[in-house]
């Protein structure tokens, strides 16, 4: 199927995606300080450049857009243009989040990840959700820990 959008319409829509300070890890992020916890934000210096990093609490938070690193629920659909390409590209996006997780955890990194389907379509609930299960996280867990809508 060919692209319904001329390639300089496209090219131009394509650089408007933001890497980092979308909605959600915006959200996130605004939440987190809320709850009075203190991070850094993008750290080179890690595997992956976590979003978030909370050195204090010896733990990260992956903000993870569905569609970008393939999660599988109803945001991450393939395109129906060249979806060969779109396949090859989110699956080696999703090989590297891994290797950069194991690469975390192997330096002493708690992780956890947050999924733009656990907060986009759930209003505000879906936000405050995520919130408390960071909150608890940080503060108790010592595992993994993922949240998907």
């Amino acid at each position: 199927m060919a692209d319904i959008v001329d390639p300089a319409v496209r090219r131009r829509m394509m650089s408007g995606i933001r890497r980092r300070d979308t909605k959600i890890e915006l959200a996130v992020r605004k939440g987190l300080f809320a709850l009075g916890y203190r991070y850094r934000v993008d750290v080179g210096k890690l595997p992956g450049r976590p979003d978030i990093v909370l050195a204090r609490h010896g733990a990260v938070i992956l903000v993870h857009g569905c569609f970008w690193h393939l999660h599988g629920c109803r945001l991450s659909t393939i395109p129906a243009t060249q979806p060969e390409f779109w396949l090859r590209k989110l699956s080696r996006n999703r090989d590297r989040d891994r290797e950069n997780q194991i690469r975390l955890v192997e330096a002493g990194w708690r992780i956890a990840t947050v999924w733009e389907c656990s907060i986009r379509g759930h209003g505000d609930q879906g936000l405050v959700d995520v919130l408390g299960g960071l909150d608890d996280w940080l503060k108790h867990g010592s595992e993994e820990r993922e949240f998907a809508g």
